[in-house]
């Protein structure tokens, strides 16, 4: 970025005032070129450390963060294990699937990422989506597997993920509102807690990869074959809030026993799932078939490990689906690993975190996982269990890895029911609350109207049109808050100056407000006659140039009247001219000046500077004169050289022409229809950054133009005061002021 850099120029001291003159050093782009190349070494080198942070770390490893990290780490493995199982049966695969998930991630994560908090895994909402895919690539397609069809999401949406990372696009994940992710979120969480209810009353005949609604209605329609698997759902589900509840409650009432109550109640889904195998098991002795939906054979070990089958015609199938896939990878993960990073005061790498999902997905693939990524339920785990660093993640993969070669006999009898228990247990922190619309109500109901787009078009269609519906809203809405900004007509309150031994303390001095304002509108007076002052609140850019001019142009014409009387022949008027008798109004003023407060622009584009010259034309006709343009507050640089490259900032008369005509107009020679526009005065700018001091400076005559208009602001100055009171600083250009205050005062002189 360039810095601001600035001559100043002091006045020669007078008797009683004294005051600064300001200017920029015009915006070198070659120098910053230049200085970028002789950076671009260390640029280069920093990057590609920046690509593993854990050798800024790891070097530092010891004992103490070990210890807690194996406890981090196992806690979130226990958990994990289960949670995978249940993830892998909505993605509509087999239950080791999601144990493949849940090791690959985890262990490329501490290599590759920047939060210490977050556990990379099968996830809820990811689950969904690749059910969704696999039950709708099948239905058309059904010479491929669903295994075959969740590697190769993992594969693409790595492979893109990691390239999105490497060229440092995470900033496309700031164009995505948090409501729009909390709608699509809330909306598979309502759609895979209304797709387990048949599992967890064991009703069978349902298609749970309709859409919710579907599934909503054919529950109750077949309610009634409701079988003895509710009896280990209900219980399971009552059992986990009971204990969630009951620890909180008693963490209040006895905080000395906050640790042990924590441990107890994040390890009530693995003693859920081991009390429901135990008495599965037991019911099923002696018996060949199970009177229960079980979970049946886990195979031991990697069998899915291998290099994924990149098949062409299936890549087409789901290449529909691969933008979604992304957009949840990085969207759950980087909202996930911010908020952990916020409330634990240390800062992630968007950019990093993206690249390490990105890694942990292709890598997963070749293991036969699908699409993971960062889980919130489990983060909140890892980090309330004291994780130190990213290795934690190392210790929950070797739980998972325990799990899958000692313990799949005993998955056999795990319940179906039960898996749906800890399934809808666990989404139900997904689920934003009524708080949430309430606060979102007050704070955007546009923003409230995007969560619940995502929401009812989740829950009547599909995940994947719900994110592209809420991406979509949410995009729509930020190009009309930019095509479409919001400004102000600025009138002032008159603010009395405390009384001191100056001789005019006693001069007003004003603030200025919107004339709009609900609480100060009744005390607001009106700018000096035929002073106009606006405000925006956004950039000056192509896509709001149009709509700027004409309020513009609107509000002049409907608060001045002109300075030329209309013919009184109709037939001497042009043809569009539709003014009304208003514009004739004598109780109104002709206009000398506009003033524009641009604090709140950031961005001035070519269009924007057009426009600016097209509304300068188009009042100074309709007042019959040359209206002076003021500008206030100019924070850019850049904006103060495209305002000075257009022609502003000096008193110029006739039309400025075009700065970048799309048709050129002039070709056949200068137009009719205004002045040639007369070049600035740059004599007095060689003499102030030569540190001229004349006394031209001191006294100038306000009628003359370019730059020998420099006036100084004058202050008191309290004599037995060492310091000297400079005041308000000066710009070099005498129609650039430093507040809105010095321009109007400027401009009522006009």
């Amino acid at each position: 970025s360039l810095n601001t850099q600035f001559h100043i120029i002091k006045i020669r001291n007078m008797s009683r005032a004294s005051s600064m003159v300001i200017d920029y050093d015009e915006p070198n782009y070659r120098d910053s070129a230049k200085q970028f190349t002789r950076q671009l070494p260390s640029y280069t080198k920093e990057y590609f450390i920046d690509l593993f942070p854990i050798f800024t770390w790891i070097h530092r490893y010891n004992l103490t963060w070990l210890v807690s990290d194996i406890i981090a780490g196992v806690t979130v493995g226990i958990v994990v294990v289960p949670q995978g199982m249940g993830y892998a049966k909505i993605a509509q695969l087999p239950a080791q699937y999601g144990l493949y998930s849940s090791f690959v991630g985890v262990c490329i994560y501490c290599i590759f990422g920047t939060s210490k908090d977050i556990t990379i895994g099968p996830t809820a909402v990811m689950s969904l989506l690749v059910g969704q895919t696999i039950t709708s690539v099948i239905s058309s397609n059904p010479q491929y597997t669903g295994p075959e069809i969740a590697a190769l999401l993992a594969l693409f949406g790595g492979i893109v993920s990691l390239f999105i990372g490497l060229v440092r696009l995470g900033i496309i994940v700031d164009f995505i509102p948090n409501p729009a992710i909390a709608g699509f979120m809330t909306g598979s969480a309502i759609t895979i807690s209304v797709g387990q209810w048949p599992k967890l009353f064991g009703i069978s005949g349902i298609n749970t990869q309709d859409s919710a609604y579907l599934i909503f209605g054919n529950f109750f329609k077949y309610l009634p074959r409701t079988k003895v698997d509710a009896a280990f759902g209900i219980i399971g589900l009552l059992w986990l809030y009971a204990i969630r509840f009951g620890t909180q409650y008693l963490t209040k009432r006895y905080p000395k026993y906050e640790k042990p109550l924590f441990f107890f109640n994040i390890m009530r889904n693995g003693v859920l799932v081991i009390f429901g195998t135990l008495i599965a098991y037991l019911i099923n002795i002696g018996k060949s078939t199970s009177p229960i939906s079980i979970l049946k054979t886990v195979p031991a070990g990697f069998n899915a490990m291998g290099v994924p089958k990149v098949n062409v015609g299936l890549l087409s199938e789901v290449a529909g689906t691969i933008p979604s896939v992304v957009i949840i990878l990085i969207l759950e993960h980087v909202a996930i690993a911010k908020s952990f990073g916020r409330i634990n005061d240390y800062k992630i790498n968007h950019n990093q975190e993206i690249i390490a999902i990105g890694v942990a997905n292709i890598f997963g693939a070749f293991f036969g996982a699908y699409p993971n990524t960062g889980s919130f339920s489990r983060t909140a785990i890892k980090a309330r269990s004291g994780v130190r660093t990213p290795l934690a993640g190392i210790f929950s993969a070797a739980v998972v890895v325990l799990s899958l070669y000692a313990l799949t006999p005993a998955f056999y009898y795990i319940p179906d029911s039960i898996l749906a228990a800890v399934i809808i247990h666990a989404v139900s922190d997904l689920v934003s609350g009524p708080k949430f619309l309430k606060q979102l109500w007050h704070i955007n109901p546009l923003e409230l109207g995007t969560f619940l787009a995502a929401v009812i078009i989740t829950f009547f269609t599909t995940v994947e049109y719900g994110i592209y519906v809420s991406v979509g809203l949410s995009i729509v809405i930020l190009l009309v808050r930019i095509a479409r900004p919001r400004y102000s007509v600025l009138g002032r309150i008159p603010l009395q100056r405390p009384s001191d031994k100056c001789e005019n303390a006693d001069i007003d001095r004003y603030i200025y407000v919107p004339t709009t304002h609900r609480s100060l509108r009744d005390y607001v007076q009106p700018t000096p006659p035929g002073v106009i002052c606006f405000r925006f609140d956004e950039s000056l850019t192509y896509p709001n140039s149009g709509f700027i001019s004409d309020k513009i142009i609107e509000y002049v014409r409907s608060n001045t009247r002109r300075g030329k009387p209309l013919p009184a022949k109709k037939g001497d008027r042009a043809w569009n001219d539709n003014t009304t008798p208003e514009s004739e109004d004598t109780t109104k003023t002709v206009l000398k000046a506009l003033v524009f407060d641009f604090s709140g622009v950031n961005n001035l584009d070519s269009t924007g500077v057009q426009m600016l010259l097209d509304v300068q034309l188009a009042v100074s006709r309709y007042a019959d004169r040359d209206v002076e343009w003021h500008f206030a507050g100019i924070t850019s640089p850049s904006i103060r050289s495209a305002l000075l490259a257009g022609g502003f900032g000096v008193r110029s008369t006739g039309d400025r022409g075009e700065v970048l005509p799309v048709v050129p107009t002039n070709r056949d020679g200068p137009s009719n229809k205004g002045k040639q526009a007369m070049p600035p005065n740059t004599s007095s700018r060689s003499d102030l950054e030569s540190g001229s001091t004349s006394d031209q400076y001191d006294h100038t005559d306000e009628k003359d133009s370019g730059l020998q208009t420099v006036q100084t602001i004058e202050y008191c100055k309290d004599r037995k005061d060492e310091h000297l009171d400079l005041g308000v600083p000066k710009d070099i250009y005498p129609l650039f002021h430093w507040n809105v205050e010095e321009a109007v005062i400027a401009a009522s002189r006009a």
